[in-house]
């Protein structure tokens, strides 16, 4: 998709909710809707042979959920755990996954017309996986479409063909 359609969907698109959450100094939004619930951070379970930001698993009422830390994944300097790391856990056309984050800020509504494309610039985010920047008042959220970052072949998972 290309920029000026990104540009189309997001002028067209009504006010969101966004629940911004932190790693290192940048801010993050995603679809609130996606959003199952926020946990403090507990250590998973490792897995054998999974990619070194797949932290491991945890089992959530019953369900084994992998656990992703974005930090690793977006190459933060440093990843650490303190009272404010949470795991975000995300329902996925019914795929529960959780991620790791610093710290959650709040639910932001963002009016269409404050969202802006992100600029092409070399980064660890794939760049079909940032739908803009929100910007509001002296914050710009940088708005990631979850799912697709989640379904990103180096993930491993949640299959495309689900």
């Amino acid at each position: 998709m290309g920029m000026m359609e990104k540009m189309d969907e997001l002028a067209t698109a009504a006010p969101r909710e966004y629940l911004t959450f932190r790693l290192d100094q940048e801010e993050y939004g995603i679809d609130i809707l996606k959003v199952q619930e926020i946990r403090g951070y507990e250590p998973p379970t490792r897995v054998a042979n999974a990619p070194e930001f797949i932290k491991g698993v945890i089992n959530l009422r019953g369900t084994i959920v992998p656990i992703v830390d974005m930090r690793l994944k977006f190459n933060c300097a440093k990843a650490e755990y303190s009272a404010f790391t949470v795991v975000i856990v995300l329902n996925l056309r019914n795929r529960i996954v959780g991620i790791v984050v610093d710290s959650v800020s709040d639910v932001m509504e963002l009016p269409a017309d404050s969202l802006k494309a992100a600029p092409d610039i070399e980064s660890a985010i794939d760049s079909d996986a940032v739908i803009g920047l929100g910007a509001l008042a002296d914050r710009m959220l940088i708005l990631l479409d979850i799912e697709k970052l989640m379904s990103a072949t180096d993930m491993g998972l949640v299959s495309a063909a689900d």
